[in-house]
């Protein structure tokens, strides 16, 4: 990840400290494994911004990297000059995350020559940013020192924002499908989401099973598609005849995808897939879920964004679930389900099977291609993205619990959740209007998600 710097300076505090801010954030970007894009020492004051010309320097350095610069960094090692800060922004047409940090003083040193003024000199550059119209985050103490630990602990978090923004604001979901006619609860609108920069693009799903039926169980991309799945999966008791199905639709999937540069996709399944086609897709599901491409089903395509953004925040795969029962009598704990289609990550006992609900109506023979697992004890971030059509926004909610051990027998993907205050949350969502699913990750990176989606992207988001 790639973050520019800005070093704030006023010429009336001391200049060294400039210098040392700038070895000093060189230093923790190296153990960080992050690029700095920085004004070298000599292409102004000690590399600092403070004067105008200063900022038009900056800010041209920035345009060079435009590209790849996905955050901006503020160090205040003193007070720094708010104007200066607050016009490189500006001049550099970066329409990207801003960390503003500041220095602590030592009381030791309150004197002339070292003192730094840094927590009053971040709540001005602050309200500049505030008037310019610029949204920048805030670390968790108001002033600290780079080399601190709960300073970079910040600054991870503050990456893990820009990725989240940088993908949103990029991405390119496939809705592979009609969504199917039982399911109104995944209506989303295109419009309201490409005004986020949020591509979907249609396919026909007669299209796809077309392109899967052409291809034969001699076709050498085929057998590869074989081994690669029973590599991913045991395949239980799944004949012969439903891996060639699953094989042969997950090689067009794959070819869709490249094709059209997707980053994730919405497919449909229930119940054209089985009927038209004789199995389900939840295997190739997974993988591409697995391999960071999240794949949602029912073209549940918000449901997909949901996915992309955890993955986004977390650096580690998501998977689509219902909402689907209670745990016993136990207010805090619920029970979350699906036919199939989790990443292997949270599945240590992953099986390739069949989808007995989906089965009663379009025969049993025609599901394999679903997974059986349960997922083991986990930490949880859960939260799910819509657009509201009627009130023309896209809003979210996003919380963390805990996934358990509980003793849970029955079929398909399947955990045990614990959430504090369950009950509310279940008010809140369908007083909202929210779908019957949600995703769920292995993380804690709700703090990450609500400063990305509410602060940078501009939704309205509840935090449970």
């Amino acid at each position: 990840m790639t973050i520019g710097i800005i070093i704030g300076n006023r010429d009336f505090f001391p200049d060294s400290l400039v210098e040392k801010a700038r070895l000093e954030i060189i230093e923790v970007f190296s153990k960080l494994n992050l690029k700095p894009i920085l004004l070298a020492s000599n292409d102004t004051k000690l590399g600092g911004v403070e004067t105008y010309k200063e900022a038009q320097k900056c800010a041209e350095l920035f345009k060079k990297h435009r590209e790849e610069i996905a955050g901006i960094l503020v160090l205040l090692p003193n007070f720094g000059d708010e104007k200066g800060v607050a016009d490189t922004l500006k001049l550099s047409g970066l329409n990207v995350p801003v960390l503003i940090q500041a220095y602590p003083d030592d009381l030791s040193k309150m004197n002339v020559v070292n003192r730094r003024d840094s927590w009053c000199g971040k709540i001005s550059v602050c309200n500049n940013l505030y008037q310019y119209g610029i949204k920048y985050s805030l670390t968790s103490q108001h002033v600290s020192l780079p080399s601190a630990p709960e300073f970079q602990k910040d600054l991870m978090d503050f990456v893990a924002v820009c990725r989240v923004v940088k993908g949103l604001k990029n991405v390119r979901i496939g809705a592979i499908g009609a969504r199917p006619g039982a399911f109104n609860t995944v209506r989303y609108s295109e419009k309201i989401l490409q005004r986020s920069g949020i591509t979907v693009t249609t396919f026909d799903l007669s299209e796809i099973l077309g392109r899967a039926n052409k291809l034969t169980a001699d076709d050498t991309i085929v057998k590869q598609h074989i081994e690669s799945i029973n590599a991913y999966a045991p395949k239980g008791k799944t004949p012969n005849e439903a891996m060639l199905q699953i094989a042969k639709l997950d090689v067009v999937l794959k070819q869709i995808m490249e094709e059209n540069a997707l980053d994730a996709t919405a497919i449909q399944c229930w119940t054209s897939l089985q009927q038209n086609y004789g199995c389900n897709v939840c295997t190739s599901m997974s993988i591409m879920s697995e391999n960071m491409l999240p794949s949602a089903c029912e073209v549940d395509v918000t449901g997909t964004l949901s996915m992309y953004a955890m993955q986004l925040a977390s650096g580690s795969p998501s998977a689509l679930v219902d909402w689907n029962n209670n745990y016993a009598d136990d207010p805090e704990k619920c029970v979350l389900f699906h036919c199939g289609n989790w990443a292997k990550s949270f599945l240590p006992d992953i099986q390739i099977s069949n989808a007995p609900i989906l089965g009663t109506s379009v025969g049993v023979e025609n599901t394999y291609g679903a997974l059986d697992g349960r997922t083991p004890a986990m930490p949880l971030t859960y939260g799910r993205i819509s657009t509201d059509d009627p009130k023309g926004i896209i809003k979210a909610y996003i919380g963390e619990g805990e996934l358990t051990n509980d003793p849970l027998t029955t079929f398909g993907n399947r955990a045990v959740a614990q959430i504090p205050d369950l009950q509310g949350l279940m008010k809140y969502i369908c007083r909202n209007g929210f779908e019957h699913h949600v995703v769920m990750n292995a993380s804690k990176t709700a703090s990450i998600l609500e400063e990305a989606l509410g602060n940078y992207m501009g939704w309205e988001v509840y935090k449970h």
